[in-house]
């Protein structure tokens, strides 16, 4: 048998007991170490505490034992869920072969050091744009399905069903529970979301939790679980039911309702109120259209009043004096363009007969034309024997010019012979 100081070997090992031993002798080296994590169970034995931390950010977990002596020294409203600072010292039971975490003091973070990264990861967020009121997307006037993530049997989900189902009976609901505290509420909420999600009967998502303590909510301001829900195509509602301390998913919800009563009275409309405003618009529509019809009526009237409407025969008995009229007036300018054309004729007529020499043959003159036709104008043209027909009013002659005659100057033929 080996001694505690030589090296084992398969032929030369240690007992347990040694191991457990310098086991023992190592974690007891590591002394104390304060760590912080989420209280995820806590039980109660024999005025021991025994319980589980889980970190806040990767899945890693360990147990911790608070003996009774400590706890009375630990505050009393510590328990499962609260996010909290322990001091604890390594603690290895040789007789068991356990490992154990041996807390000496225990107390929440400071609610400080909770706010101060709460806003930081809030700044993050805005940041890149996932608070921005263009990502806002309207919910459905009437959904057909509504999904529901809540607490089994909560408070939270009996007053959604019941006020929407008492706002519009016929709304059909898609309940998917999950943990709305604890280790497991990050992981389950987002799985609900993500099944709600990619239902394409499922027209708007509500997330609901009837409210609850300031760390207990921030399984709503959890990274992951805020990204999951600006990630969703379905328009969600934020219904976590916490005025004071609003978590980060009420800032990426497309609706942030005030408690889960309000949220299904503003994703499910009333139908009393629906029918209501269904009736004052159809009485609206009905006055506006007999409105309407009063004026056109009112129209026709004065159209059927007017005289052209009344009585077809004034157009007939109009035209007709117009056209007696026109026809009066055009026989008094026919007659009087035929009296001023008579006169014109007439004075033609005058002047026409006062330059005729009929006219003047008419006084007694006779016209004397040569042989050749030409009229005789002077005497000495007409020498004696010149053959002249004479032209009297009343037909004609021939005359000889005599010796004598023909001698006279400026006279005519004093003799002629037939």
């Amino acid at each position: 048998m080996t001694t505690p100081d030589a090296s084992p070997t398969v032929d030369t090992p240690w007992p347990v007991s040694v191991l457990s031993g310098k086991i023992k002798g190592w974690i007891d080296r590591l002394g104390t170490a304060w760590v912080e994590g989420e209280v995820t169970q806590w039980g109660v034995s024999g005025g021991n505490v025994y319980g589980k931390l889980k970190d806040l950010d990767v899945d890693a977990t360990l147990g911790f034992t608070i003996w009774s002596s400590v706890r009375s020294k630990l505050p009393d409203d510590l328990k499962q869920g609260d996010r909290v600072v322990a001091l604890v010292k390594p603690n290895y039971w040789v007789k068991g072969g356990t490992l154990s975490m041996q807390v000496l003091e225990m107390r929440h973070v400071g609610l400080g050091d909770l706010l101060e990264r709460l806003e930081r990861l809030r700044q993050k967020l805005r940041a890149e744009g996932l608070f921005d009121p263009s990502r806002k997307r309207p919910l459905p006037f009437l959904p057909g399905v509504v999904g529901l993530v809540t607490g089994r049997d909560s408070d939270a989900e009996k007053d959604v069903l019941r006020n929407a189902q008492l706002r519009w009976p016929a709304v059909e609901f898609r309940v998917a529970h999950a943990a709305v505290q604890g280790d497991r509420a990050v992981s389950e909420v987002i799985a609900a979301i993500q099944r709600l999600d990619a239902d394409p009967e499922v027209e708007v998502i509500i997330v609901a939790r009837g409210g609850g303590d300031f760390q207990n909510l921030l399984v709503f301001s959890d990274e992951a679980l805020v990204r999951a829900a600006a990630s969703a195509t379905t328009p969600l509602v934020s219904a976590i039911g916490h005025e004071n301390d609003r978590p980060l998913l009420d800032d990426v919800a497309d609706l942030r309702a005030s408690t889960p009563t309000d949220a299904a009275k503003r994703v499910v409309p009333d139908v009393a109120e629906e029918l209501s405003r269904v009736q004052q618009a159809r009485a609206r529509i009905g006055m506006r259209l007999t409105s309407l019809i009063r004026g056109e009526v009112d129209r026709l009237e004065q159209f059927r009043s007017r005289p052209v409407l009344m009585s077809a025969d004034w157009i007939v008995d109009s035209r007709a004096d117009e056209l007696s009229r026109y026809t009066s007036r055009s026989h008094e300018l026919l007659e009087l363009r035929i009296e001023r054309s008579r006169s014109s004729v007439g004075e033609l007529r005058s002047q026409l007969r006062a330059l005729s020499p009929q006219a003047t043959l008419d006084r007694g003159y006779a016209i004397a034309q040569l042989a050749e036709g030409g009229v005789l104008r002077a005497a000495t043209d007409a020498p004696a024997g010149t053959r002249l027909l004479l032209t009297l009013a009343d037909g004609s002659l021939g005359a000889t010019v005599d010796a004598g005659a023909a001698g006279a100057s400026g006279a005519g033929p004093k003799k002629a012979r037939r």
